[in-house]
C-alpha cells in the first residue's frame, strides 16, 4: 500500500499545482483540512477517504476512478482503452481542440518512428 500512497501523493500534488492552487485554497474550496491535504500529498495517509478523494477529483477536474485506483481501491468495469484515455486526460488536464490535434499528430509521428526502427 505504501507504493500506492506515493503514486497518489505525486498525482494529487501535480493536479493541484496544475490548477495553481495552494493547500489553503484547496481547503477553502473543499472543506478538507490543510493538514490532511499535506499528509495526502506526502504519502503519509495509507487509506484516504473516498469522499475526500471525490472532492479533490472534482476540484482538480481529474478522473475520480483514476484517483481511487491510485489509492489502491478496486475500480470495477474499466476497459484498457478507457483507462488509458482517462489517465492521460488526468495527467494533462483539459485541452483545446487544437492541442488535441497537435498531440495526435505527435503521437502518430512517434509511432511511425517506432515502426521504422523495428523494420531495420
Amino acid at each position: 500500500m505504501e507504493q500506492d500512497s506515493k503514486k497518489l501523493a505525486e498525482f494529487l500534488r501535480a493536479a493541484r499545482e496544475r490548477k495553481a492552487l495552494t493547500l489553503r485554497a484547496v481547503e477553502k474550496a473543499t472543506g478538507i483540512s490543510n493538514a490532511y491535504l499535506s499528509q495526502l500529498e506526502s504519502g503519509k495517509i495509507q487509506q484516504p477517504s473516498p469522499v475526500m478523494l471525490n472532492k479533490l477529483s472534482e476540484l482538480y477536474q481529474v478522473s475520480y476512478a483514476d484517483i481511487l485506483e491510485l489509492a489502491g481501491y478496486p475500480v470495477p468495469d474499466r476497459s484498457n482503452e478507457a483507462t488509458s484515455y482517462s489517465r492521460l486526460a488526468s495527467r494533462i488536464g483539459p485541452t483545446t481542440k487544437e492541442e488535441e490535434d497537435a498531440l495526435l499528430e505527435y503521437l502518430e509521428f512517434l509511432r511511425s518512428r517506432r515502426k521504422r526502427g523495428q523494420r531495420r
